[in-house]
């Protein structure tokens, strides 16, 4: 959707001009025309035309998304109508992607949309979770509780990727810049060392020998490799639309020793957390669980969680239907149960939910722990294996010149 130049006259005279996001020049019209403003020209305001959305930026960032609903909270708790809102939002969204979400929702709420109506076409952009919690803020006349909740719910879900993010980042830049030095040492210095020794008809030592091996094997096969590559990346691209393929992926990954524990429990904490929002803001188990099984990323347990809300309508406690699913630990059940007993089912959710973020985030510190020594190791080997590689020829060469 592009930017478009609009020259407008006010009543008292003035002239204006001001950029607006839309689809077409008669929309742009349209809007100023409605507020009382008389129209001059409009025309495309080529200095804000950006590169074509690419798929890799259509996607909302949450801190931007976290953003919007402070202050479409701040705005309602103030008294203003859901459109006005949304208009005063648009002026100030700095991401093209979510204005334009924004200003189609708007047009279709002022058709006479609810607002969860209006934003659940894109549910795949916002999330079921989000849409349930707009439902049940509109069921319970306190629309602004429910989307607070829901921002407290999405800044810890934000802050727990990006801890993941950030605990991975530095053993990444660590085993990158290693196979750099390596291909630099492999392709540019070892090389001349052996033409070098050529010259002198002496013999390379054996561990500059085997790199040497190793980057003429390397280079040799270089493009099938290479092939091989993109033919996996293109397979992974055209299989991940697949259901029955990211199920298949996401059961490898719980084969994994150490990430096992983290994606089961990450599981755990999500649903519980998710459910415990949809029931603090009045939508029933039945539906919540539903809802709630949408929360669990992993879609092979995803699955598994199917069966849940049919065994609860047939008068199964939660506790028991989770016990039945097979990965929820003892410790969760337990504490579910006390939950449903108490009748603060909600309270005890968010207390289950903070005790398995909690022990994520010292598995995860834990692994951070693990993996630098692990990389510093590898790196060391590499530099001992390129200072043996270029410093024993040396040697040799005074030896031989001798």
């Amino acid at each position: 959707m592009p930017y478009y130049l609009c020259r407008v006259a006010t009543e008292d005279g003035n002239v204006i001009a001001e950029s607006f996001l839309a689809s077409s020049p008669n929309e742009c019209r349209k809007r100023y025309e409605e507020q009382g403003l008389c129209v001059l020209s409009v025309r495309r305001d080529w200095k804000k035309t950006e590169i074509s959305l690419l798929p890799f930026e259509k996607k909302i960032k949450d801190k931007d998304f976290i953003m919007f609903n402070q202050e479409l909270v701040a705005l309602i708790k103030a008294g203003y109508p859901i459109v006005k809102s949304l208009d005063i939002i648009i002026s100030r969204v700095k991401s093209q992607h979510l204005k334009v979400l924004l200003m189609a929702i708007q047009d279709e709420i002022r058709g006479g949309k609810s607002l969860s109506e209006a934003f659940a076409p894109y549910e795949r952009q916002f999330s079921t979770v989000y849409l349930a919690s707009l439902m049940a803020g509109e069921r319970s006349a306190n629309l602004a509780r429910t989307i607070g909740q829901y921002i407290h719910y999405a800044k810890i879900i934000s802050q727990t990727k990006s801890r993941i993010r950030a605990a991975l980042t530095y053993p990444t830049l660590l085993l990158f810049f290693s196979l750099l030095l390596l291909t630099v040492l492999i392709n540019f210095v070892i090389p001349r060392f052996s033409q070098f020794y050529a010259d002198f008809e002496a013999q390379l030592p054996g561990v500059t020998r085997a790199l040497m091996s190793f980057s003429l094997t390397l280079k040799r096969y270089f493009p099938v490799l290479l092939g091989l590559i993109v033919l996996l990346i293109v397979a992974y691209i055209v299989m991940r639309k697949k259901e029955k393929t990211l199920v298949l992926l996401n059961r490898f990954k719980l084969r994994i020793p150490y990430g096992r524990v983290i994606w089961l429990e990450s599981a755990i904490s999500l649903f519980s957390r998710t459910l415990a929002l949809l029931l603090g803001g009045g939508i029933s188990l039945l539906s919540s669980v539903g809802i709630a099984r949408k929360a669990v990323p992993n879609l092979y347990l995803q699955q598994r969680l199917t069966n849940l809300p049919d065994s609860i309508k047939n008068g199964e406690s939660l506790s028991d239907s989770l016990n039945k699913v097979g990965f929820f630990s003892p410790l969760a059940i337990d504490m579910i149960r006390i939950g449903e007993t108490s009748a603060n089912l909600e309270g005890l959710l968010t207390d289950v939910a903070d005790v398995y973020d909690e022990r994520i985030r010292a598995k995860i510190d834990t692994f951070v722990s693990l993996v630098e020594p692990v990389i510093i190791i590898f790196m060391g080997l590499i530099v001992a294996a390129m200072l043996l590689s270029v410093y024993l020829p040396i040697f040799n060469v005074i030896r031989v010149a001798r």
